[in-house]
């Protein structure tokens, strides 16, 4: 069993101009997802790559870029990840389209989680 990258994210105090800057140098569009306070899904122009999005930080949390990593089972994951020697950033939360996880490597990268069944 892996765990794949499955989705990037780009995040910070003005999603809208975040989002107008990545459209202007990379050709981007983004719809912007209802009730996720601006959050815009990126549309690259291809199907190569990772999808991901662009949109606020979370509330407390300073911006950041990071990617989000399959696991079936995120509380799991994040007890592997504190007991590694990381910390817990977001617990696991349920979002209407995803659930997730945020956590931070022992060099204080962001890294996501995304709870997925892995085949």
């Amino acid at each position: 069993m892996g765990n794949p990258v499955k989705w990037f994210e780009v995040t910070g105090t003005g999603a809208a101009q975040l989002q107008a800057f990545y459209s202007k140098v990379f050709g981007w569009s983004f719809e912007v997802e209802p009730g996720m306070s601006a959050y815009g899904v990126a549309n690259t122009g291809t199907d190569q790559g990772i999808p991901g999005g662009i949109g606020p930080a979370w509330p407390n949390q300073k911006p950041w870029v990071t990617f989000y990593v399959a696991a079936p089972d995120i509380a799991a994951k994040l007890a592997e990840i504190t007991a590694a020697g990381g910390s817990v950033i977001i617990s696991r939360t349920e979002m209407p389209n995803v659930t997730l996880a945020m956590f931070a490597d022992p060099e204080g990268h962001v890294i996501g989680l995304v709870e997925e069944k892995i085949a």
